[in-house]
């Protein structure tokens, strides 16, 4: 198996990953990495989140930036501001025993005043994304005329929110000596045509085997029960497992706020996030909950896009998600940086097929509990 030193990864930066728990790369990474690192190429590669994407391409990333060049370089395009942020946050952190290179992260829901004075700064990455990268430019605020790197996370993801002409916009106007790296979970007509349009005709492709994506460290277990037992099946795994902290998902809104108010009594303090949400209400809500005030966060999966919150001991499927990625997305979220976890589903009879479905093509086993 390869290290990131064989990979070619700088001493500093290693050393910074295995302060986060990173010593050996995943698939996605032992096969990216040695494509981009040093090299001027346009690059597909098709993975889950969860796969270890932001290290595959932020790594090479780092590696091609200019340190003593004040002038964005790279740019980082993703879906939602809670992913921006992360990206950017695992950037920081990569580079803390290295040259200092500075990012910035520019979203909706944050004052745009502030971030153009931050931009008068020396910024060498730009994490962002697109409708305020777009407000950003139209403002003379960011110039991206020294862009080398180009890198879209979850494509698939910003073509599905409506950004289509924004990040069509921005590779027309980085082209000329850029290059673009496109990560995406799906392979729709649109990404398809993007692909076409912008990249190089002999970019290199990857696809990371569905089999290889979830971790090794998260437990797949689960209980059978009917939809009326699911409040009390839960509960008795809340009881014993003391303190532990973690999430439970739900698939709409609605479910999010009635299990929210189910649990109350029980005396589990909880915070419910969900996609109507006010911006200042999630921040309020993400801060409660990483700063250890809920014990519990309930949400949704596209609430939950980009949390990243340490020390999370599991996960609950109050419902299977509609999709099997968003699996691989909801489990991921405990057993971080080395650490073990559980992802615990609660399943009726009906949601009996939908559990060998996850088993056989994610590559995982779950394990039934009393």
């Amino acid at each position: 198996m390869n290290t990131f030193k064989e990979l070619g990864i700088a001493e500093g930066y290693i050393k910074g990953l295995a302060e986060l728990g990173i010593q050996i790369p995943t698939d996605i990474q032992a096969k990216t990495i040695p494509m981009l690192l040093g090299k001027t190429t346009d690059f597909v590669g098709q993975a889950q989140t969860g796969t270890g994407k932001t290290a595959a391409f932020g790594l090479p990333l780092l590696a091609s930036v200019d340190p003593t060049y004040p002038k964005i370089q790279g740019v980082v395009l993703a879906p939602t501001r809670e992913l921006a942020k992360q990206v950017q946050k695992q950037l920081f952190k990569f580079t803390k025993y290295t040259e200092q290179i500075f990012s910035e992260v520019v979203c909706g829901g944050d004052k745009i005043d502030r971030q153009i004075e931050a931009l008068k700064r020396p910024t060498q990455i730009l994490v962002a994304t697109p409708g305020r990268l777009m407000d950003l430019i139209r403002r003379k605020a960011v110039d991206l005329s020294h862009v080398k790197t180009l890198v879209l996370d979850e494509a698939d993801e910003m073509l599905k929110l409506g950004f289509r002409d924004d990040i069509d916009s921005i590779m027309t106007m980085t082209r000329g000596s850029r290059h673009i790296w496109l990560f995406s979970a799906t392979m729709p007509l649109g990404i398809k045509k993007m692909i076409h349009k912008h990249l190089a005709a002999d970019a290199p492709v990857l696809k990371i085997d569905k089999k290889n994506i979830v971790n090794p460290n998260i437990r797949n277990e689960y209980i059978r029960c009917k939809e009326g037992e699911k409040l009390e099946r839960i509960v008795g795994f809340l009881k014993a497992r003391g303190e532990q902290r973690g999430l439970i998902f739900c698939r709409t809104r609605a479910d999010t706020i009635a299990f929210g108010e189910a649990l109350e009594p029980y005396g589990f303090s909880n915070v419910v996030l969900h996609g109507d949400l006010m911006q200042t209400e999630r921040d309020k809500v993400m801060r409660m909950f990483k700063k250890g005030r809920a014990r519990i966060l309930i949400t949704t999966d596209v609430a939950a896009r980009g949390i990243d919150v340490e020390g999370l001991s599991f996960v609950i499927h109050h419902q299977l998600p509609e999709k099997n990625e968003y699996y691989t997305h909801r489990s991921g979220r405990t057993a971080r940086a080395g650490k073990t976890g559980i992802s615990l589903a609660l399943i009726t009879h009906h949601e009996e097929k939908q559990l060998v479905r996850l088993e056989r093509e994610l590559g995982i086993t779950f394990r039934e509990i009393a």
